[in-house]
C-alpha cells in the first residue's frame, strides 16, 4: 500500500488523476477501521490533512459552504444556528475523540446508509461540491447515492465541500441505537421545515439501501399545513396529521434484516421517529411564532 501526501489542493486533483483508485484519507474514521480489519487493502491513500481549507467553512446570506473535513466538534459548537438539524446529528457521532477527527466528508464519501449526517443533509437540501483535473460541478444530494457504499463521484473526483442551505425553520434528527454511544444506527429520522418555500424534507438512515427522503410522507404534511393554514397560524398540529405522516414516512422505507434489528423493527422505529420529531419539530415552529414581533 503506497501513501500519498500532497500539500495542496491542486496536488491533491493531481495525485487523484493520476491514482484513480486511491482511496482518500481525512479524519480516518471509516477507512482505517476497514483497514485495521482487513476488510480493505488499497493500492493507495490518499491523504488530505495537510489541506487546510478543507477544514474551513463559509456563512453566506443564504447557504454555508462547509469544507468536507470541519470535525464534527466544531459543527456542534459553531453552527448550531445555521445548520441545527446536522449540528444535533453530530452530537450522536461516535466519541468526542471520533467528533473531532471526523467530518461529513468522510460519510459522503463511505456512502454507508447507517451514516449519521445523510439524514440531515438529505433534509436540509444540500449539494455536494465535487471537483478533479477536469473541473468542478456541484450535485444535488437527492442525486448523490446510487448503491449501498456507493455515490455519483467520478473515479477521479474528491469531495471539497458541501453547500447547506441556513435553516429559515426548526430541524430535528433522531436516531435508534442499542446504546447512546459508539453506536451504528439502527434507524435514523432527520427533519426539517422551510417556512420560506412551505415545504418539508426528510432524511431517513440505515433503512433502505442508500438513505432516502419520505416524499410521500413531505407532501402530505406540507399539503396538510397549508390546508389548514397552519403555517400563517401556528396552531396545534392534529394528531392524525402526525400519525398519518408516520405511517407514511415508514412506508418510505426498504429495510433489511440484519444483527442490528429487523426490517419490521426499522420500519416500525421509522414511523414512530417521524411522529415525535414532527411533534418537537412543530412545536418548536410554534414557539416562534409566537415570539415573532408583529408587524
Amino acid at each position: 500500500m503506497d501513501f500519498l501526501r500532497p500539500a495542496t489542493w491542486e496536488e491533491a486533483l493531481a495525485a487523484k488523476a493520476e491514482h484513480p483508485s486511491a482511496v482518500p484519507l481525512a479524519g480516518g474514521t471509516d477507512v482505517m477501521v476497514e483497514i485495521n480489519f482487513d476488510h480493505r487493502r488499497p493500492a493507495y491513500l490518499l491523504d488530505l490533512g495537510r489541506i487546510g481549507d478543507l477544514e474551513e467553512w463559509e456563512t453566506g446570506e443564504r447557504t454555508v459552504r462547509l469544507g468536507a473535513s470541519v470535525p464534527y466538534t466544531k459543527i456542534m459548537e459553531q453552527l448550531r444556528t445555521e445548520l441545527p438539524g446536522l449540528a444535533l446529528a453530530a452530537h450522536t457521532v461516535a466519541s468526542p475523540q471520533i467528533r473531532n477527527r471526523g467530518g461529513v466528508g468522510g460519510n459522503l464519501g463511505t456512502a454507508s446508509p447507517a451514516g449519521d449526517a445523510h439524514p440531515a443533509l438529505l433534509a436540509s437540501g444540500a449539494e455536494v461540491e465535487a471537483e478533479s483535473v477536469r473541473g468542478r460541478r456541484m450535485i444535488p444530494i437527492d442525486d448523490f447515492y446510487r448503491g449501498v457504499k456507493r455515490n455519483a463521484l467520478e473515479p477521479d473526483e474528491l469531495i471539497r465541500a458541501v453547500h447547506i442551505p441556513r435553516a429559515t425553520g426548526p430541524q430535528q434528527f433522531s436516531k435508534v441505537g442499542t446504546r447512546n454511544a459508539m453506536v451504528i444506527a439502527v434507524c435514523a429520522f432527520g427533519l426539517a421545515l422551510h417556512p420560506d418555500t412551505r415545504t418539508v424534507r426528510t432524511g431517513i438512515g440505515s433503512a433502505a439501501p442508500t438513505p432516502v427522503r419520505a416524499t410521500a410522507a413531505e407532501e402530505f404534511l406540507a399539503a396538510a399545513l397549508a390546508e389548514a393554514g397552519l403555517w400563517e397560524s401556528g396552531g396545534a398540529l392534529p394528531p392524525s396529521v402526525a400519525r398519518e405522516f408516520g405511517q407514511l414516512a415508514a412506508g418510505a422505507c426498504n429495510p433489511i434484516d440484519d444483527v442490528r434489528g429487523s426490517a419490521a423493527y426499522r420500519r416500525h422505529a421509522v414511523g414512530v421517529m417521524a411522529r415525535r420529531t414532527l411533534g418537537w419539530t412543530w412545536e418548536t415552529y410554534r414557539g416562534q411564532k409566537r415570539s415573532a414581533p408583529c408587524a
